[in-house]
């Protein structure tokens, strides 16, 4: 049916969904309110053990004289001060924008916020400290605020998890109208489906030089062009309108709508057509009256790649001595439930082209690869470069078991040791994939391959080919030492899930 000038499309007509708008503004209120009880139960419990830790009898020195017996007589202030610092945390939290709905249940930037929170606590604390000549105990305060933050970094990551599991049911989303053209209008609502815990869900879609015709692109309702924005906001009752790039939508287009949705009190992203780089290499800089969108070069070399080597080293061998009774369990079991040796080497591509050997236990039968020819036709993956089968009959029964949990691929911490690959990078190729590479594809060799990465984490061996490349090379574009620290962590999860490898 077509859409009238003056009319609300059927699907959107009627109080109710005017009350499920009123919810979803609820829901950002509520959450916030369940931030303020999180962290302020955490402050609260982290003071008291520190006060309980540091003033309990068998820490209280006899005999104790001088500043160290001020200290101690006047102890009992302590308890106050445990009870008020919930106070100032939560309004220190409030300052670093810890509670601004825009960082709910997205990115690492509201965990690094209640870091930012947490150093401004502590230097305000050693501020007063000095300008009162007040004495503070150092070992309450060492014990308090490091407890304090990870309690809090904790119990917001539980709501997170809880957050994205409400918005895959649907819940807690915020509706939003697309308007550009239809290609980038096509990516933003596959890229919002496929990640449902952005919390965005597209309603409506004003596509350049549509009219309101009734039709619909991606099951998606067409509610005009570009002059149709506002109509198509009242019409959805969305509070978000994403512009995504298309020719039409020049400055001065794009200046006036923003003025039409500050009345509609209706936020407005830009998504500038730089679809795979983001993070800290975009700033937005004035130049001569106008804002710039600066895109920096990603970092391939420097101190950021030293300290980066480093740590991948460093934390591969503590990881190393961790489980080496795994590891010697492991390997003792392949040895003696199939003929063949323990480790399978295997020569893969690393940084700059250059070839290593990268080892794994062993999963597959000794004549594994003299087989592979007969079975191409049961290939998964031949929508890439990939072969991989799902039941593929080479595989052994201990070798399933390890493949899925990611236990095979312990033996390349050696590898991270040795320095041809990284605890976190793009996934390790083999030669004859790279022969078939591209260019765009070939920045996947600008960094050391990983034993994680994006493709660990997003879908493994269930990620088809394309969408494979895309994370890898997202990972090249924007790569950081906290982005590898949050890929670790959800690969954890992963692993202990056991779902996409095979």
């Amino acid at each position: 049916m077509s859409v009238g000038a003056e009319r609300v499309p059927n699907a959107f007509v009627g109080i109710g969904l005017h009350r499920t708008v009123v919810r979803r503004r609820g829901w950002q209120h509520r959450y916030a309110a369940l931030l303020v009880g999180i962290d302020g139960v955490a402050v609260i419990v982290a003071a008291i053990t520190a006060y309980v830790i540091r003033f309990s009898p068998s820490t209280v020195p006899l005999g104790a004289t001088g500043s160290e017996g001020v200290r101690i007589a006047s102890h009992s202030s302590y308890l106050w001060f445990s009870l008020g610092l919930p106070i100032a945390w939560v309004i220190a939290l409030g300052l670093a924008r810890a509670y601004d709905d825009k960082a709910f249940g997205i990115g690492s930037d509201e965990f690094a916020r209640v870091v930012r929170a947490a150093i401004g606590v502590t230097a305000g604390i050693a501020f007063l400290s000095y300008a009162t000549k007040a004495e503070v105990a150092r070992g309450y305060v060492v014990l308090a605020l490091p407890l304090a933050t990870i309690l809090c970094l904790f119990g917001r990551y539980v709501a997170r998890k809880r957050l994205h599991r409400r918005r895959t049911a649907g819940a807690c989303m915020s509706n939003v109208v697309a308007v550009g053209g239809e290609t980038s209008v096509t990516e933003l609502v596959t890229g919002l489906r496929r990640d449902p815990h952005s919390g965005l869900r597209v309603v409506g879609i004003c596509l350049q030089g549509a009219v309101r015709s009734g039709q619909t692109h991606l099951g998606i309702p067409v509610l005009g062009g570009f002059d149709d924005v506002e109509y198509a906001v009242r019409a959805t009752y969305a509070d978000t309108v994403a512009v995504t790039a298309a020719p039409e939508m020049n400055s001065t287009r794009l200046r006036q709508l923003s003025w039409q949705l500050e009345k509609a009190d209706t936020e407005l992203i830009v998504a500038p057509g730089l679809m795979e780089v983001a993070g800290p290499r975009l700033h937005i800089r004035p130049v001569t009256g106008l804002p710039l969108l600066h895109v920096e070069e990603p970092e391939f070399s420097g101190l950021r790649r030293v300290v980066k080597g480093a740590v991948d080293r460093i934390g591969a061998g503590l990881v190393l001595l961790l489980l080496a009774p795994v590891i010697l369990v492991v390997g003792a079991l392949v040895r003696l439930t199939t003929p063949g040796p323990a480790l399978f080497r295997q020569t893969r591509i690393g940084k700059d082209g250059r070839e290593f050997s990268m080892i794994k236990f062993r999963t597959m039968v000794r004549d594994a690869e003299s087989r592979k020819a007969d079975l191409v036709g049961s290939n998964d993956r031949a929508d890439g470069l990939l072969f991989k089968i799902r039941a593929d009959p080479r595989i052994t029964p201990l070798g399933r078991v390890l493949r899925k949990y990611s236990l095979d691929e312990l033996p390349q911490l050696f590898n991270v040791v040795a320095g041809s690959m990284s605890l976190v990078g793009p996934r390790p190729p083999l030669p004859a994939e790279v022969e078939r590479y591209g260019d765009d594809v070939r920045r996947r060799l600008l960094v050391k391959p990983g034993l994680t990465g994006l493709w660990q984490i997003s879908g493994r061996s269930d990620l088809p080919w394309e969408e494979s490349v895309r994370l890898d090379l997202r990972y090249v574009e924007n790569w950081s030492l906290m982005y590898d620290v949050m890929i670790l962590w959800k690969t954890i999860f992963t692993v202990i899930r056991g779902s996409g490898a095979y």
